[in-house]
């Protein structure tokens, strides 16, 4: 009782909490059922802080009660190293025999793959007792193959990434909630997204003030991804060539990978590259993305193309961001196309390549291309290449996609290429949200648009 005390907001539990607002409100529609509720991503996104802000919320709202709620934190040294099913049952004892809950119990198993058995207890809690099970744990750790059987049909998955932009100006105490808001902080906005681009939206290093503890705290998670949660958990011999492996991926990020070329790199073979690859894309540190084509053969036969998720990463393996742009940029509309994937399914993302064109992103929705969107390190309308626009209209043929957007550093802008309207839009602009330049301008009160295109 004396441990949970700590972990519970009818013990002794304080905690500032920023809410996360994409992700909660997907959790609340996960509240409604009897599944079990599976939060799990990358290690230090965030996972346990987004429950504690949506138990606040549903306390706020009147819905939950505090007592009703049971929260067990896996990490902390006082429990049992040995836990097992039959001791979950007794912790759960203990808390109904203190607490007397009134309501539906919501029971939070925070990091809990600590625990063998757990499945077991989990669907017990969740059939027997009526209670609403959330657990919580590293990708790498709850890999879904392996807890689908004993859950089977009777779990829903929510994946949790680092801070997006507009999460990250939350953190920072920037509110753009409308297009006045966006233009009055426009240039702390742009000041921000540097920071962002530089040092990633890991929710510690985004509160941290020192650059030297920014750094730190991302070498750190490196190298614990890197070593517990994908050598240690899947038993990797070859630490220092995993390690080289891992390396490259970072230095390359934003670029499409050749296995056959690692495998003669590092002296390993060709299915080591691969199954190394796999295991580094469970913890979630990289993303394998597919070439598209409306083959499925070929499209699984193509090379992938990588991206960090979180381009911190970059930053603290020694590389400056202003020394490869582009890149970075790259990756950050690649991550936040791909948290898209995790709170709507219907979504797939991937890079377009024929011969003579080339294309970063195809965003997919079912069976139709909702659109296709190019990155380029552009303050003028000049430095757009040509190649990158051909590309474009090129791709949008082929997929019969009406929708083109060209990512830029700076530039905004729209104009006609052939049949369809290509979109120029700045960085910091897409990814807050406002991907289309006349429909913002278009909401904007009379005197602020007139400011903006003076300003413009």
């Amino acid at each position: 009782m004396e441990t949970l005390l700590d972990w519970n907001f009818w013990g002794t539990f304080r905690r500032t909490l920023i809410p996360r607002e994409e992700y909660e409100a997907r959790l609340g529609l996960f509240m409604e059922g009897q599944e079990v509720v599976v939060v799990k991503g990358i290690r230090r996104a965030g996972k346990s802080s987004l429950i504690y802000s949506h138990l606040s919320r549903l306390f706020s709202d009147g819905k939950v009660s505090p007592e009703d709620t049971l929260i067990i934190n896996f990490e902390d040294p006082r429990l049992p190293t040995d836990l097992d099913a039959e001791g979950l049952t007794g912790i759960y004892e203990v808390y109904m025999r203190h607490k007397s809950p009134k309501g539906r119990v919501v029971a939070v198993l925070d990091e809990v793959q600590y625990v063998k058995g757990w499945e077991r207890f989990a669907r017990w809690l969740s059939e027997a007792k009526g209670a609403k099970v959330i657990v919580t744990g590293s990708s790498s750790k709850l890999m879904s193959e392996e807890y689908a059987t004993a859950l089977t049909g009777r779990h829903l998955d929510l994946n949790v990434s680092p801070l997006s932009f507009k999460e990250f100006l939350r953190f920072k105490g920037v509110s753009v909630s409308d297009g006045v808001d966006l233009l009055r902080e426009r240039f702390k906005v742009q000041n921000l997204l540097i920071e962002y681009l530089t040092y990633g939206g890991f929710p510690e290093v985004a509160l941290s003030g020192s650059v030297e503890r920014k750094v730190e705290l991302l070498r750190n998670y490196f190298w614990d991804i890197l070593v517990k949660d994908a050598a240690k958990r899947f038993s990797v011999e070859k630490l220092a060539k995993f390690e080289r492996l891992a390396r490259n991926y970072i230095s390359n990020i934003s670029s499409i990978q050749s296995f056959n070329k690692l495998k003669r790199e590092l002296g390993i073979s060709l299915d080591t590259v691969e199954r190394w690859s796999g295991y580094l894309a469970t913890t979630g540190l990289f993303t394998f993305m597919e070439k598209f084509s409306f083959s499925v053969t070929e499209q699984l036969r193509g090379m992938k193309k990588v991206y960090a998720a979180d381009t911190g990463f970059y930053t603290s393996s020694g590389f400056r961001f202003m020394d490869n742009v582009w890149r970075v940029m790259e990756n950050a509309v690649a991550a936040n196309l791909l948290v898209g994937t995790a709170l709507r399914p219907d979504l797939e993302v991937y890079y377009y390549r024929t011969e003579g064109a080339e294309v970063d992103f195809v965003v997919k929705r079912g069976a139709r291309v909702e659109r296709l969107v190019q990155v380029t390190y552009a303050s003028r309308r000049d430095e757009v290449g040509r190649r990158e626009l051909r590309s474009l209209t090129k791709a949008a043929e082929e997929t019969r996609c009406g929708r083109l957007e060209v990512v830029t550093w700076n530039y905004e802008g729209a104009e006609r290429c052939g049949e369809r309207v290509v979109e120029f839009i700045p960085l910091w602009k897409w990814l807050l949200g406002y991907g289309e330049a006349a429909s913002f301008r278009g909401n904007m009160p009379p005197k602020v648009q007139d400011r903006a295109d003076d300003d413009a």
